[in-house]
């Protein structure tokens, strides 16, 4: 997931909107009670990301392309 962040970290310094989208889904998709848990980062839990990535693509361990989470981080923003 490192790799993925460094892909769409040039994009979203290119476009303030877009940043502020993938912030937002982040924040979103972080792990309840984060501040009592080591790293104390608000980081999503392994177990819901692997979820979600076999519910979206049939496999729990692979890498989303950029293009699909910015385009997942646009529509929820948008619907709210």
């Amino acid at each position: 997931m490192l790799s993925l962040a460094f892909r769409l970290l040039p994009r979203a310094l290119v476009s303030p909107s877009l940043a502020v989208a993938l912030l937002t889904v982040a924040w979103r998709f972080r792990r309840n009670h984060w501040y009592a848990r080591f790293p104390f980062l608000p980081i999503p839990a392994r177990d819901y990301v692997r979820w979600r990535m076999y519910t979206a693509y049939g496999d729990a361990d692979t890498i989303p392309p950029a293009d699909d989470v910015i385009r997942y981080a646009r529509w929820a923003v948008r619907i709210g």
